[in-house]
């Protein structure tokens, strides 16, 4: 029997976006910008670069602007052909040529939650969950990644990455069982968010997921743990009980957009990356270095 291709995606957008606030008090922190693109583009481009075909983000209160990112404007397209201006025409276009779906989160009940959401549009097929606080560039898409681990293994995949000591505590953890070839690993158990010093490595998960549509069994039993809220990873340990769930060191590297020192740490590297860029963001940065020692020394 030939296992079922992975063509769905799911990324949670629910949260409150607290870490960012004010600025997230009226926009949803997924519309940050990174440059001038906003952070949950990246996360849909690299679905698409993976051969994904439909799309659900799961939304909250006051995150229509998500939607309306996504959604044609036929005044501001019309506008751009009558000033011939092919290449932003082009830019608006091709956030409209998604097939994305959305559905709301009623209430902020955590990340397990948010996922159990999505169990209509997934059906009896596999999926992947993509977390937008992580952008990962990679030759090969982080998810495509997945995907070639679950034609191997017709099993449910997390991507893991090191993290160092000083901040495992802010990730699911994996405890592994036995390391396998390839960067892959089966795992004993995933636990939340370990206080530090216990964690049973440094392997952390890292915002990309594939699963097999039984994790939707575990979801919906699953009681409140960490925070208060249904925690994904603690479904994830009940999944590994019945049906084996693989860890997968994914190549590439990740950017964590979800907090304030990182996401100015993506913008830099993202500006200094584009040729348009590159030579005016050097000379700022140089100029501003100066500036500060000039301050500092007065001090």
């Amino acid at each position: 029997m030939v296992h079922k291709q992975v063509k769905k995606a799911v990324i949670p957008a629910a949260g409150l976006g607290t870490r960012f606030l004010p600025a997230t008090k009226a926009m949803p922190k997924e519309m940050l910008p990174i440059v001038d693109k906003p952070t949950i583009q990246y996360i849909i481009e690299e679905a698409v670069a993976s051969g994904i075909e439909d799309i659900l983000i799961v939304t909250g209160k006051g995150k229509r602007a998500i939607e309306d990112h996504f959604d044609s404007v036929p005044e501001l397209e019309q506008t751009l052909i009558e000033k011939g201006k092919s290449e932003f025409l082009a830019l608006v276009e091709e956030t409209t040529n998604i097939n994305i779906h959305f559905i709301r989160q009623s209430k902020p009940m955590g990340l397990g939650h948010a996922v159990l959401q999505a169990k209509a549009f997934v059906g009896d097929e596999p999926f992947v969950v993509m977390l937008g606080d992580d952008i990962v560039q990679a030759e090969v898409p982080c998810t495509r990644q997945l995907i070639e681990q679950y034609e191997r293994t017709e099993s449910s995949i997390i991507g893991v990455q090191p993290v160092s000591s000083d901040v495992t505590h802010r990730y699911g953890i994996v405890d592994l069982q036995e390391s396998l070839e390839s960067g892959l690993h089966k795992v004993a158990s995933f636990v939340e968010k370990p206080a530090p010093g216990t964690e049973p490595s440094n392997l952390a998960i890292l915002g990309r997921y594939l699963f097999t549509p039984q994790i939707f069994k575990y979801l919906e039993t699953q009681e409140a743990g960490t925070g208060g809220e249904i925690q994904l990873t603690d479904a994830i340990t009940r999944l590994n009980e019945m049906q084996r769930v693989f860890a997968y060191e994914f190549d590439g590297k990740r950017y964590d957009v979800g907090e304030k020192l990182g996401f100015i740490q993506t913008t830099l590297e993202f500006a200094l990356n584009r040729s348009d860029l590159r030579e005016d963001v050097l000379k700022m940065m140089t100029q501003l270095l100066k500036e500060q020692k000039t301050v500092e020394s007065t001090l």
